[in-house]
């Protein structure tokens, strides 16, 4: 990233002075309607929509979204801040997002680092006041669509050895156990895309006196590092629906890997697919044993 994406409590409370902020909550709306930042708009679909990457899947999300930005008063020219309840509580839904915006082009978008309970922590005001934003017009920039990947080139990346395939999911979606956040069986199929690697998007992050934050540079390079990834190594990342890889994205652009997208699908969408190939049961060969002799 060129800028810096990642805002303090104390960064965004300088920046509601300004009318060019907008403000968005991706928490569930009762969560919103119990207390949120002043002036925030509630958009929690950023967390629960499900995408297919089909062309007409990719049309009805960007058409969904653009309206939905719109209607917050996002136009181009205000700056988006995007936050949850904490970095690890609404799966990376912040970060999802970020992506989001991104993918469709908007030029200016923040994320509250540590979110909602980092700005509590602050001291910082909350209210429960619902504001009416004017809409304005959201412009889709299609040339900033390369921060996601679609199923074709999803399937070109697992041919391509030079780029790393990511799986960020939870430990037992990962070993083949649970199909899914949302329970074991809510996919047809449990297992793994071909030739990934894992690192559970929980080691981005470690804990600070105001909940979990993401780690340094340094120690998020020293993660990767265990899979196989330099800053300059092609990254495909995947999880269930592209909330958690979006947080892991978030942090590897941070930490300065160069070259980071994301399959937006993900599981949802390849294990739904008979024909694509997945592989199942224990994600790495137990060691031989030499017998004695």
């Amino acid at each position: 990233m060129t800028e810096k994406v990642l805002v303090t409590p104390t960064e965004l409370s300088e920046m509601l002075s300004s009318p060019m902020t907008v403000v968005i909550d991706t928490r569930d709306p009762g969560s919103y309607a119990a207390g949120h930042i002043p002036g925030a708009v509630n958009i929690h679909e950023i967390f629960t929509y499900l995408a297919t990457s089909t062309p007409e899947g990719i049309k009805e999300m960007s058409d969904k979204f653009a309206a939905a930005f719109g209607a917050a008063g996002l136009s181009g020219d205000e700056s988006a801040v995007i936050y949850e309840q904490s970095m690890n509580t609404g799966f990376g839904q912040s970060c999802r997002g970020y992506v989001l915006l991104t993918y469709l082009g908007y030029p200016k978008v923040k994320i509250l680092h540590g979110g909602y309970t980092a700005w509590t922590a602050a001291g910082l005001p909350t209210t429960t006041d619902v504001p009416a934003p004017t809409p304005k017009t959201f412009t889709v920039d299609p040339a900033a669509a390369s921060i996601l990947v679609d199923l074709e080139s999803m399937k070109a990346a697992v041919s391509d050895q030079s780029k790393v395939k990511l799986d960020t999911r939870d430990v037992d979606e990962w070993i083949g156990e649970s199909s899914s956040p949302y329970g074991k069986d809510f996919c047809p199929r449990k297992g793994r895309i071909p030739g990934a690697v894992w690192i559970e998007w929980y080691r981005m992050m470690k804990p600070s006196p105001t909940g979990p934050m993401f780690k340094s540079s340094a120690e998020i390079m020293a993660e990767c590092a265990s899979v196989g990834i330099t800053a300059d190594t092609p990254v495909v990342l995947y999880c269930f629906k592209g909330a958690r890889a979006s947080n892991t994205l978030v942090a590897l652009k941070e930490a300065g890997i160069k070259d980071v997208s994301l399959y937006f699908g993900s599981w949802n969408e390849w294990s739904r697919d008979p024909s694509l190939p997945i592989e199942e049961g224990a994600p790495y060969a137990a060691p031989s044993l030499m017998a004695a002799e």
